[in-house]
């Protein structure tokens, strides 16, 4: 008999476990035993048993105290240890007084109160990775140091159009380190500075940016702020005796002529999207005054005369020159701008792939183009113009001797070398280097180790 019939007919069946029932027929057939109620859980006690009435936290923090914790190098005072602490460089300061053509080969630091410049417009990531080894930023003067800062005495009664040099040579042959000097040298010779170490950062689309449909390009507020920010805290003494020429009638606040120029910085700084047009505002400004000549240092030179990153509303790249600050800098540097009294330098760069130097450029400077330079190959007319009248000026590809000695024994005074000062050991890493100064530092002295 069926189960079917069996509960049909009223007949009992045979129960076996949970879940399951028999019929007469000795079929198996599975229920809903999921159904019932589950079985309580048996309650297991736990064995932990805090311990009431005791203060743990003094206990803790005198196990833990000092532990594992490397000690302070002040610290070290036995003698085992001397040579793991690190030493304040005693060089001679970096004046324009001293820099003469018997301070070529020397290293020099530059001055606590003029290199706050570093902090303020920061440097290159070379340079800084440099600076946070050593103990105090310092720099060897060569003889391209001379010539360059015999022309900015030059320049300092000229306009800036005389004075457009850009420099160039092989990768890692100085030449951050030669526009670092110069910017130096100018604010302490009282000149107002203006310096962008990493001119990749205004194209690489790293900033937001706007749509100016008055100037017809694309303002970046934020890193204009920025910059604001930086030129005044660098320049705050000379620009507090200046007086804008010209008056401005920005909507927040209106500025008249004759105003302290301090206060159309400061409109930029309180506003940000009136950033960019106050800072082409001070541009302006800079140039028509003739107290104090202005340096322009520009370093990345060549990413302002390449394709940004940025995108307009169609996603289409926008040219650099159609970005504010970059098509004020390539004014200046292309004298359509000009200070009344100052220079415009520039270094060009080659840690960048994506932002090469382009032909257009390349011709301007004569140097020998890398890519193809055919008469079919396209050159662009803003590019050419913008490029007109610079001024190459190569720095030597290679140190010299004695200039390599300075750095030798810079890096060694620092104590941050693991090989044994001697001649045989620096001649040998500056035969390695070939006596290129980033490969003499970095691989010929920095990736050594003990032998």
């Amino acid at each position: 008999m069926s189960l079917v019939t069996a509960l049909r007919t009223g007949r009992a069946v045979q129960s076996t476990s949970v879940g399951q029932v028999v019929s007469p027929a000795g079929v198996v057939v599975q229920t809903r035993g999921y159904a019932a109620p589950a079985k309580p859980a048996k309650k297991i006690s736990s064995k932990f048993r805090p311990n009431a009435g005791k203060d743990n936290s003094k206990k803790r923090a005198a196990r833990d105290a000092g532990l594992f914790r490397p000690m302070s190098v002040n610290n070290l005072t036995d003698p085992v240890f001397q040579s793991e602490q690190r030493v304040s460089l005693q060089l001679p300061l970096f004046r324009p007084e001293a820099i003469t053509s018997t301070a070529v080969a020397k290293a020099m630091a530059f001055p606590d109160n003029e290199s706050k410049a570093l902090k303020a417009y920061g440097l290159p990531t070379n340079i800084l990775v440099d600076y946070l080894l050593l103990s105090k930023p310092c720099s060897v003067v060569r003889e391209a140091t001379v010539n360059v800062l015999d022309q900015l005495d030059k320049a300092a009664g000229s306009s800036s159009k005389e004075t457009r040099l850009v420099f160039t040579g092989k990768p890692g042959c100085g030449k951050s380190y030669l526009l670092l000097q110069a910017v130096q040298y100018g604010i302490q010779k009282e000149w107002i500075s203006l310096y962008i170490p990493r001119a990749s950062n205004l194209v690489n689309s790293s900033t937001p940016y706007a749509y100016d449909a008055r100037t017809q390009t694309y303002g970046q507020p934020v890193y204009a702020q920025q910059v604001l920010k930086r030129f005044m805290d660098v320049n705050q003494n000379l620009v507090q005796a200046l007086t804008t020429q010209a008056s401005y009638p920005f909507e927040e606040r209106a500025i008249g002529s004759d105003a302290p120029l301090v206060d159309l910085i400061n409109l930029g700084l309180e506003f940000q999207h009136q950033a960019p047009n106050v800072l082409n505002a001070l541009l302006d400004e800079l140039a028509t005054q003739k107290k104090y000549p202005v340096l322009l240092a520009i370093d990345d030179f060549q990413a302002l005369y390449n394709t940004s990153q940025y995108r307009d509303p169609f996603f289409k790249a926008i040219k650099a020159y159609h970005l504010m600050l970059p098509r004020a800098l390539l004014e200046f540097a292309s004298g359509k701008r000009t200070f009344s009294r100052g220079a415009v330098l520039g270094a060009l760069s080659t840690q960048h792939t994506t932002y090469r130097t382009p032909l257009e450029l390349v011709e301007a400077l004569g140097l020998e183009p890398q890519t193809p330079a055919g008469p079919y190959v396209r050159r662009e007319a803003e590019l050419v113009e913008y490029a007109k009248g610079l001024q190459n000026f190569p720095v030597p590809d290679k140190l010299t001797v004695d200039e390599a000695a300075s750095i030798f024994d810079v890096w060694q005074e620092a104590k941050a070398l693991h090989i044994p000062r001697g001649d045989e050991m620096f001649l040998a890493k500056y035969t390695e280097s070939g006596g290129n100064a980033r490969e003499f530092v970095q691989k010929g002295l920095l990736r050594t180790v003990a032998m």
